[in-house]
């Protein structure tokens, strides 16, 4: 979980203060950017546990935006929010038991997260999975599967007794479709 912003609202955010293009994605064009990176430019490493913390990284990357080139701030910045994702999903996997890894979400369609994310996973000999880039906008399919399962299971929410909370605790939900 994050403690602050989203990976997604860093890197978005981040898009903006270099002057990348919203087509088709601030992070697609991150992506583009970091593989023309050289330099590793140290970056603030915030991994509570299983938390992390983007928000010091984003302010340290926006000040280096003044002298570094933008290639290189990239490449740093992705290199080290995405070892921290790696970190902590090393983390649940061992605490769960698990050997499987689905990537989902709008940062869930960068090539170079996938990549490490692989290597992570083989190395633990489990399996990782990267949806479909259509599917993987503001974690459309995640949501959509969890509605799956829910109705699946007998669970249903009439349409005005329901609403959206952008900071929803998803250690807080009753997951029907697990063992408990």
């Amino acid at each position: 979980e994050t403690i602050d912003i989203a990976i997604g609202n860093c890197l978005d955010r981040f898009a903006r203060v270099i002057s990348l293009s919203n087509d088709p994605s601030p992070g697609y064009n991150i992506e583009q950017e970091a593989k023309k990176g050289t330099k590793f430019l140290p970056l603030p490493y915030c991994v509570k546990g299983m938390d992390v913390s983007f928000s010091g990284i984003l302010t340290q990357a926006q000040e280096l935006a003044k002298t570094e080139s933008v290639a290189d701030l990239c490449f740093s910045l992705q290199e080290t929010i995405f070892a921290m994702l790696i970190e902590t999903t090393e983390r649940a996997m061992a605490h769960t038991g698990q050997d499987q890894v689905l990537i989902v979400g709008g940062v869930g369609c960068n090539k170079r997260l996938q990549e490490m994310m692989a290597k992570m996973v083989e190395q633990r000999g489990g399996t990782v999975c990267a949806m479909d880039h259509r599917y993987c906008i503001d974690n459309g399919a995640m949501i959509a599967q969890a509605g799956i399962f829910a109705l699946q299971y007998g669970f249903a929410t009439a349409l005005e007794d329901s609403s959206c909370t952008q900071r929803f605790r998803t250690d807080q939900v009753r997951a029907i479709w697990r063992k408990p």
